[in-house]
C-alpha cells in the first residue's frame, strides 16, 4: 500500500488545499497514481480542482456514514482520482458523534482502494475534531503547511498535541513528514524569524523549498487548476516540484 498523507493544521488560510492540489499534480507529472481526499465540508480541493460538489449525487459524506463505498463515489480526473467533499460533510461529522469506532471510519473506507495508489494526501479541515482526527488515524504520515507568521506558528504547537494523542490512541504508527512554509515572504522579518525557529520550538523539520507567496496562487482555484497547470514557469510551481521531490524521495 502506498503512502496516505494526511495534510492537517486547524488554522485555516495556510494553504493546506493548494498544497494538497499541487503535490498531487506534481506526483501525478512524475508518474505516480494519485488520490486526493477532500475531507473538508467547505470542499475547497473539490471545487479546486474543477469538480462542482452541488452537482455530486455522492461524496465522502455518503461514505463516512456508511450508505456508500469509496470506489462508488471516487471522481476519476485527467491527472489523479478524487473522493469529493460536500457541506453535507458537516453532518457527518455530528453523526460520527455517537458512532463507537469513529475515528476509524476513513481508515477502513480507504482500504480497499489505497493500495491502487502509490500516494494519497488527505486535506484535512482548519479544525481539530472528529474528521481531522479520522484523517489522521487513516495516514501513515502528516504534513503540516504553516505560514511564517505568530498565529499560524502557534497553531503547529497545538496540531502537535493532537497528533501525540492521535499517536496514544488510535495510530501508533503516524509519523511526522514534516512541515511546509507557505505564502513565504523572505523579505520580512517576522517570516525569516518564524521559519528558522520553528525546528527549535516544536521539534518539526520544515522541508524544503519555502513556497514563496504569489498572486497566481490564488488565481489558480478559480480556474478548477493547480498552481503546476496555471502557472507553470512560476516560482511557486517550481518550488511545490522541488517539494514533491523532496516527499517522493521520503516515501
Amino acid at each position: 500500500m502506498g503512502a496516505i498523507v494526511a495534510v492537517a493544521n486547524q488554522k485555516g488560510g495556510v494553504a493546506k488545499t493548494t498544497t494538497v492540489h499541487a503535490l498531487g499534480a506534481a506526483l501525478a507529472d512524475r508518474g505516480h497514481r494519485v488520490l486526493l481526499v477532500d475531507l473538508d465540508p467547505q470542499a475547497c480541493l473539490t471545487y479546486a480542482v474543477g469538480v462542482d460538489a452541488d452537482a455530486l449525487d455522492l461524496s465522502l459524506h455518503d461514505v463516512m456514514v456508511g450508505r456508500a463505498k469509496a470506489d462508488e463515489v471516487l471522481v476519476e480526473l485527467d491527472a489523479f482520482d478524487l473522493l469529493p467533499a460536500t457541506i453535507d460533510l458537516a453532518g457527518a461529522e455530528v453523526h460520527l458523534l455517537t458512532k463507537t469506532g469513529r475515528e476509524f471510519v476513513l481508515a477502513r473506507a480507504l482500504r480497499p482502494i489505497a493500495g491502487d495508489y502509490d500516494f494519497t494526501f488527505v486535506d484535512c479541515g482548519p479544525s481539530l475534531g472528529i474528521l481531522t482526527i479520522d484523517g489522521l488515524t487513516a495516514a501513515s504520515h502528516v504534513l503540516v503547511p504553516f505560514q511564517a507568521e505568530t498565529l499560524s506558528d502557534r497553531g503547529v504547537g497545538q496540531l502537535l498535541e493532537t497528533i501525540e494523542d492521535v499517536r496514544s490512541y488510535t495510530n501508533e504508527g503516524l509519523e511526522i513528514l514534516g512541515a511546509v512554509a507557505t505564502m513565504y515572504d523572505s523579505r520580512t522579518r517576522l517570516g525569516r524569524e518564524v521559519l528558522e525557529g520553528i525546528t527549535e520550538r516544536h521539534g518539526l523539520e520544515v522541508l524544503p523549498p519555502p513556497i514563496p507567496r504569489s498572486i497566481r496562487v490564488a488565481e489558480a482555484p478559480g480556474r478548477g487548476r493547480s498552481i503546476l497547470d496555471h502557472a507553470p514557469r512560476s516560482k511557486p510551481a517550481e518550488a511545490y516540484r522541488r517539494l514533491a521531490e523532496t516527499i517522493e524521495g521520503r516515501l
